[in-house]
């Protein structure tokens, strides 16, 4: 059956664009994607005063962290690696009772109260995917919609006064390129069709990543698997979850609060890592090339103590795959029947063209505070960045900055002019401490504290503060 937002509205002037209709929704704006941060969208701009029309292209919300969904990275014992104030979003706490790193399918039962909360899900368009964002007159936006049942449907365009957009990005998985592995004759699979440690019991597994998937993975292996190997490229600092009988990130929280400087924080973690964690080189594990926080830290409490078990072989990164084998950087080769390619995700906008978002040569989207485009104000991308904490508060925050900036450009235009103005000058584009590496797992790197005072000057410079 085919639906139209405007049926259910009563609005809705119909407009042209190359022949096809379009379907007017005057001051609407659209979100796309109803997880995590298309939800909290959702909720800032409808609490703005907007009306809001989001699509979801499955049939529930909470984005990846549903693992019924196709595109979602969770596997079975996923966990936040954030705790849990430090994850929450502002207005809605997690229950007092739950443990400090809840597991995922609280975390989804979260983001279902959440909406509930708030009365979110008359607003959203589930079973229904957008295929194509067009900018339009006077900052409006075009957005082409269908059905994704098996019955299929007619595409319909709508016309909205903004569009966020919330549809992830940890869906679409880095494959790197290998000399040989189209003649392997093990299984090779990427960490996001990983998803009970069943797939790994009695097999040789060779884990390929050093980030916190890949090292989850490894772990799970080295309990499962008759062998584990984990692939590295670059050494890494290993932060427990637990430090000082705190949470990790909550400890880096505190000193944060108290304006402690960079350097010194950077010098206190690493004493306390090394009194805590110690030299991981006498593990086999390489030594990392970077100082702390210049890369956010893998939190993993259990990698180290397996590999001082003998279940995880710490091995270099891979030159090439044989027939029946993997040849090392170190000239060793490993015999696994399954390969796990922990090697983490690109950001992806099928629908939208590269230039809309300022995409650079490698796929790196240009934007301010990773939400905001140069030249198309109206059209913003939340949650898009990888804190020191969790993304729910960024997310909220930067909903709460378009929505203000919507509303400015009709009762304020000089604010939204002024914002506009900020946009275009901001020249720093990674809003973290110090100084990070240069890979794509850390284009959206930034330190949770610096980020949001930089969105706070964004708030005031649209609410009129400064």
């Amino acid at each position: 059956m085919s639906y139209d937002p405007s049926e259910s509205t009563g609005t809705g002037t119909t407009l042209w664009r190359d022949g096809w209709p379009v379907y007017d929704r005057g001051a609407t704006v659209c979100v796309i994607g109803a997880g995590p941060s298309g939800l909290t969208a959702v909720k800032n701009l409808k609490e703005a005063g907007f009306g809001v029309d989001c699509y979801e292209r499955e049939t529930s919300v909470g984005g990846g962290w549903n693992w019924r969904h196709d595109r979602s990275p969770v596997y079975a014992s996923t966990h936040l690696i954030s705790s849990k104030p430090l994850t929450q979003f502002p207005d809605f706490p997690m229950p007092d009772d739950w443990p400090d790193y809840p597991h995922h399918s609280r975390v989804l039962s979260y983001l279902d109260h959440y909406a509930d909360h708030f009365d979110l899900k008359p607003h959203i368009w589930f079973g229904t995917e957008v295929v194509k964002v067009e900018p339009a007159d006077g900052g409006t936006w075009d957005v082409t919609t269908r059905s994704t049942s098996k019955y299929g449907g007619a595409e319909r365009i709508h016309r909205y006064a903004g569009v966020m957009v919330a549809n992830g990005h940890n869906w679409s998985p880095k494959m790197p390129a290998y000399e040989g592995l189209e003649d392997f004759r093990g299984e090779v699979i990427h960490a996001g069709a990983y998803k009970d440690a069943a797939q790994l019991r009695g097999r040789r597994v060779l884990v390929v990543g050093g980030g916190n998937t890949g090292c989850d993975i490894a772990v799970e292996a080295a309990q499962q698997a008759t062998r584990c190997w984990h692939s590295t490229r670059r050494g890494y600092w290993y932060t427990p979850k637990y430090l000082l009988g705190r949470p990790a990130d909550q400890v880096n929280d505190q000193m944060l609060a108290l304006r402690v400087p960079f350097r010194v924080r950077q010098w206190f973690a690493q004493r306390t890592l090394g009194v805590t964690v110690g030299d991981t080189t006498r593990f086999g594990l390489p030594k990392p090339d970077h100082k702390l926080f210049q890369s956010h830290p893998v939190v993993n409490s259990q990698l180290l103590y397996y590999v001082g078990h003998g279940g995880i072989a710490p091995v270099p990164e891979i030159v090439r795959f044989q027939r029946n084998s993997v040849e090392l950087k170190n000239g060793e080769t490993v015999e696994p029947d399954l390969v796990v390619l922990a090697t983490g995700y690109v950001p992806r906008f099928e629908f939208l063209e590269p230039e809309l978002l300022g995409i650079d040569g490698q796929g790196r989207p240009r934007l301010y505070l990773h939400t905001f485009p140069r030249r198309f104000p109206t059209l913003a991308v939340a949650g898009l960045v990888q804190p020191d904490a969790g993304v729910f508060p960024m997310a909220h925050w930067q909903a709460v900055a378009f929505a203000l900036y919507l509303r400015a450009r009709e009762v304020a235009p000089q604010r939204a002019a002024a914002f506009g103005r900020r946009i275009e000058a901001e020249a720093n584009w990674s809003w973290h401490d110090g100084a990070t590496t240069d890979s794509t797992r850390h284009w959206f790197e930034v330190s949770h504290v610096t980020y949001l005072r930089e969105l706070q000057k964004a708030i005031d410079t649209l609410e009129g503060a400064r």
